[in-house]
């Protein structure tokens, strides 16, 4: 997929970045994330994989729109939330999309609340988002793509089964995982979380 077909304020921020033609890992699944694809892409570090989302979902999401979210970001830690969202305001840049992040250390009813004033992108640790949801917390009805930035941090302190949860709370929606390096553990839990999804790889 060329730049070129992205919205102006995206093509204005990734021009100003000085991106002027994609990374073979974009040219490779930028079509197919907008084509709504499920996918799982595993590719080396500093190979586009967290410009590839970011593109992705400022791309399908466009501009605000009603209350609930539409893109849900799993990361492993607090720190991993707040760097994706200082790059996510890079990237929105000249859009009104609205960004939050929900992690462990935040009071939960604060986060109830600012949730409820609404959002179009929740960038979540697994633990937080679940108990989020059952508390009434958020919705996940809107929900049009769901992802998993560096997915090797699942098999750590019981994350992998907080996040499989997840799909049992939403309707139709597309799935993104990115990893930098292939786990076995990986082919047992596919097809729960993301069923039919075409595996991407890059060396």
């Amino acid at each position: 997929m060329s730049f070129k077909k992205l919205i102006e304020p995206l093509k204005d921020t990734l021009n100003h970045k000085g991106f002027t033609n994609p990374l073979p890992l974009q040219k490779l699944i930028l079509s197919k994330i907008k084509a709504g694809t499920s996918l799982f892409v595993i590719a080396p570090i500093n190979s586009g994989k967290t410009s590839s989302m970011l593109i992705s979902v400022v791309q399908k999401l466009k501009y605000a729109y009603e209350d609930a979210p539409r893109a849900l970001i799993f990361v492993k830690d607090k720190q991993s939330a707040l760097d994706l969202e200082l790059e996510f305001n890079v990237f929105k840049r000249g859009t009104n999309l609205r960004v939050y992040c929900a992690y462990d250390e935040q009071n939960i009813d604060h986060q109830r609340d600012e949730i409820y004033m609404g959002t179009d992108i929740v960038i979540a640790t697994p633990k937080r988002l679940n108990k989020l949801f059952y508390l009434n917390g958020i919705n996940l009805n809107k929900l049009q793509i769901c992802i998993i930035e560096d997915a090797e941090f699942l098999f750590r302190n019981n994350n992998l089964a907080e996040v499989t949860r997840t799909p049992e709370s939403i309707g139709k929606c597309q799935y993104l995982v990115f990893t930098d390096k292939f786990d076995a553990r990986f082919e047992r839990w596919q097809d729960t979380f993301m069923f039919n999804a075409e595996v991407v790889e890059m060396d």
